[in-house]
């Protein structure tokens, strides 16, 4: 079986939120289960590749020139990186101030002709298309192999100016939106299949509280929308060998997380060790609800407990997180950035790791902490809702579950410290999460048996 699959992001080539791990652990798990994958990335420049060619592709003439470089990254295996007129760039998609680079329009059209323009050449078997940076290819092939298209995230559809529909001639009437061009409804419409990264967000964009405005469309679309949870890659969320973590440990022995927690603490520059570990990782954006956490934050020192956050994004919740860091050194800890070494000991040196989001296609981060036996205490939605079970209601609990408020993450929080003050029960909830595969393995099997149903159908 071959696929050729297009997307914006893959770690660590260009990475900015979970899009660059989901591909990146789908990818290795499908070519390990023996399916020849082509990875078609945009070129932003500054990647090396061994064993190189440059092909020119041609391209419509409103793109530019198109150059392509195929070769043998160290770290993501075999790709195919496009480079059209104005895609380099320091960022993927906004500038230095966090606004959008004014033609992403353009570059990402541009990147969806390039990705029809290879469709046409390679003829693979399946064409799996990412997110709307590459959706619009789906207007451009008269042509096409069975398709599918993932949905990481409904918050973000590429809307562009309606003079784009010109560009599109193939069901032209399914990117025209309002007043404008949508490539990931057209996308929508025309795929054979749409996969939404776990089976509660698939439930929730067909309604209009999730939907973004695309509710109507996807519901239109009946059982072509399936729900695939994502999975994390446990070659580098493993305890057990991670070489940036200061004392490996697992679910037999976890002593070396005593150690973890220490450095966590120096790291901070904390001094007394008891009071409980919060921790987060994560993009400072409005769907994250840091806002939340913020004011939840001004209550755990009566639990008691610390925050230690790493995360980037919108520079008025980074100034927030930097002022309460300032307000309570003592109590919240905070790096702005990214820090790979960082991230790693947060989730092994936390006793609790915060997910107070607003909406969540699937989160790899609560998955991490699992695996690290830091308690997830998540809100009531998308992906959190398919991974994390409630200590408090269930049994077989591995977290605590709440709702988007305040309110609810303070509480959830105020159940995950109690939990800590019992051993027994902690190390119970600790070994569950730990337990579960968490790895790429059956959602890639997933993603097969998808891929050989369109070819069925097909044929």
């Amino acid at each position: 079986m071959r696929v050729l699959l297009a997307a914006a992001e893959m770690a660590p080539v260009a990475r900015v939120g979970g899009l660059a791990e989901a591909v990146s652990g789908l990818v290795r798990a499908l070519r390990d289960q023996g399916v020849e994958v082509e990875v078609v990335l945009p070129d932003y420049g500054d990647v090396k590749l061994q064993r190189q060619s440059e092909t020119e592709l041609e391209s419509p003439w409103w793109t530019g020139p198109t150059l392509l470089r195929s070769g043998r990254h160290r770290a993501a295996g075999d790709l195919t990186l496009v480079d059209v007129t104005g895609m380099a760039r320091p960022h993927p998609y906004i500038d230095e101030h966090g606004q959008g680079w004014p033609d992403n329009d353009h570059r990402f059209m541009a990147f969806a002709a390039a990705v029809a323009t290879l469709t046409r050449h390679r003829n693979p078997d399946v064409l799996h298309l990412n997110d709307w940076h590459s959706a619009a290819a789906l207007g451009m092939l008269p042509e096409r192999p069975p398709t599918v298209v993932t949905i990481h995230t409904l918050g973000y559809q590429g809307h562009a100016p309606r003079s784009w529909l010109e560009h599109l001639p193939v069901g032209t009437h399914h990117f025209s939106w309002y007043e404008g061009c949508n490539p990931l409804a057209g996308a929508i419409a025309l795929a054979d299949r749409v996969i939404a990264v776990s089976p509660n967000y698939a439930r929730e964009i067909v309604t209009p509280e999730g939907g973004m405005g695309l509710d109507g469309r996807l519901k239109a679309i009946g059982d072509r929308l399936v729900g695939i949870r994502n999975g994390i890659d446990t070659a580098t969320w493993s305890p057990a060998v991670d070489p940036l973590i200061a004392a490996p440990f697992d679910t037999t022995d976890l002593s070396g997380r005593v150690v973890c927690r220490d450095e966590l603490i120096e790291l901070a520059g904390w001094s007394a060790p008891k009071p409980a570990i919060v921790a987060a990782v994560t993009r400072l954006v409005d769907q994250k609800g840091i806002d939340l956490l913020v004011e939840a934050a001004h209550y755990l020192v009566g639990m008691p407990a610390r925050l230690a956050v790493l995360g980037a994004g919108d520079a008025s919740l980074a100034a927030s997180l930097h002022e309460l860091a300032s307000a309570h050194p003592e109590s919240v800890f905070f790096t702005e950035g990214y820090d790979e070494a960082l991230g790693h000991a947060l989730f092994a040196g936390s006793d609790l790791f915060v997910m107070p989001s607003r909406f969540e296609p699937c989160g790899l981060a609560q998955m991490q902490a699992m695996s690290y036996g830091s308690l997830p205490v998540v809100t009531d939605v998308g992906g959190l809702h398919d991974t994390v079970v409630d200590a408090d209601a269930h049994t077989d609990g591995t977290g605590f579950v709440t709702d988007v408020s305040v309110s609810g993450i303070v509480d959830g929080l105020h159940r995950g410290v109690r939990s800590l003050r019992n051993a027994n029960r902690r190390r119970a909830i600790q070994s569950r999460g730990m337990s579960i595969d968490w790895s790429w393995d059956a959602p890639a099997s997933q993603h097969i048996e998808l891929y050989q149903e369109l070819l069925d159908e097909r044929a």
